[in-house]
Formats: C-alpha cells, structure tokens, sequence
C-alpha cells in the first residue's frame, strides 16, 4: 500500500511538470504545430504519460488552458478586489482593471493560447472556455443591466459588455504591435506612453458616458411615446 501511495504522488508530480510544459508551448505554438515530443522533452517526462495522464493531446490541450486561466483570475481576480456592495462605477473600473492587468500581464498564458487558438481554429477549447468564462461574463452582464436600468434589453447589454472589452484588447495589441515592428519606420502612437492606470481610467469613463446616453436615450424615447 506504501508504494502504491508513493507511486500516486509521483504520479501527480509528472502530471503536473506536463501541465507547466503543455502551458508554456501552447502558448508558444499553436495547438497544430506543437507536438507531444515538445512537452515531454521541456517536461523531462516519457511520451507515454501524455496518454497516460490526460488520454490525448486533445485533452491535455484543454486542461492546459484551464490551468492557465485559473492562474490568471487567481493574480488578478474578475471583480478586480472591489467590494460587491460598492457603487456601480467603482466595480465596472473593477473590472476592466482585472482584464487589462490580465492582458497585460507577461506571464498570462491564457491569452498567447486563445490568440493562437483563433488564428488556427481547433474548437477543442469551446467547452472549457464557456464553462470558466460564462460565470465572469454574467457578472459583467448582471452590472452592465443594472447602470442601464429599467427595460434594457438584452441586445443593450452585449453591445456595451463587447464595447467595453474590445476598448481592453486593442491598447495591448497596438503595444505588441509596435515591439514588433519596433526600429522600422512606423511612427509611434501615443497610446503607447499611457499607463494602464491612466488607460483603465479613459475606458472607464468613455464607457461610462456610453452607458449614460443609452439610459437617457431610452428615457427620451418612453417621453416621446407617452406624448404621442
């Protein structure tokens, strides 16, 4: 019974050195260029415990990414350390702080797997991305409905939760833009001198105003009905 226990911990151990190594080149290559030799060479491991451990590439692929995604929301929790009883605002800024943070964060391989994942499409990622991802996005959505108020509607909600999102995406793709393109002749843009701090406040308040006028434009529109 002894060796069976110490057999099982060792076991665990080598799971878990493949899972490090599985995170680290799928985040460097994509799920079709990287190989199982490729991890169990970085992992010190033999080719065999792949099946052994996980059954397939396909599902180490999947547990690989979830790691990662657990590490990310575990250094930078979804409602960014903000109290679930404080104003409205303060929870959105919240909230775009995590996700930038976790955009940012050069340790984060979440998202150099999703990047690659979209370039070359495998859909082995759709299960477990919904069944982490969809609890963070009824929360956002739940907020969103509450600064639009009354009689919004669904489609309301997902037009600002998607503004609001790709305002986050697009300052940390132009910054990984221009190191790429870095000593060639394009000019740089002033967004790259921003700090994240200073870039979360803009999204916040851009968003803010947004959200606003589609509170006060529905408003208009129920005025302008009862008059007629």
């Amino acid at each position: 019974m002894a060796s069976g226990k110490k057999a099982k911990r060792k076991a665990g151990g080598t799971r878990g050195q493949l899972l490090e190594a599985a995170c680290r080149v799928f985040a460097e290559k994509s799920y079709r260029d990287a190989t199982v030799a490729d991890i169990c060479r970085l992992a010190g491991a033999n080719v065999a415990l792949i099946n052994y451990h996980f059954g397939d590439k396909e599902t180490l692929y999947a547990e690989a990414w979830h790691l990662a995604f657990s590490r990310a929301l575990e250094a930078h929790p979804a409602d960014g350390g903000v109290l679930a009883d404080a104003p409205a605002e303060k929870r959105l800024r919240g909230r775009v702080l995590s996700l930038m943070q976790r955009i940012s964060d050069p340790e984060n391989q979440e998202f150099s797997i999703i990047q690659r994942e979209i370039a070359s499409p495998t859909g082995l990622l759709a299960v477990v991305m919904h069944e982490a991802i969809h609890p963070i996005q009824l929360a956002f959505g739940k907020l969103i409905r509450e600064m639009l108020g009354a009689g919004v509607t669904e489609a309301d909600v997902e037009l600002c939760r998607m503004s609001i999102i790709a305002q986050c995406l697009h300052p940390v793709r132009m910054k990984r833009r221009h190191q790429l393109l870095a000593g060639g002749e394009k000019p740089p843009s002033p967004m790259l001198d921003l700090s994240l701090e200073a870039t979360v406040d803009h999204i916040v308040r851009f968003s803010l105003a947004g959200i606003r006028e589609i509170r006060a434009g529905r408003r208009r529109k129920r005025t302008g009905a009862r008059k007629d």
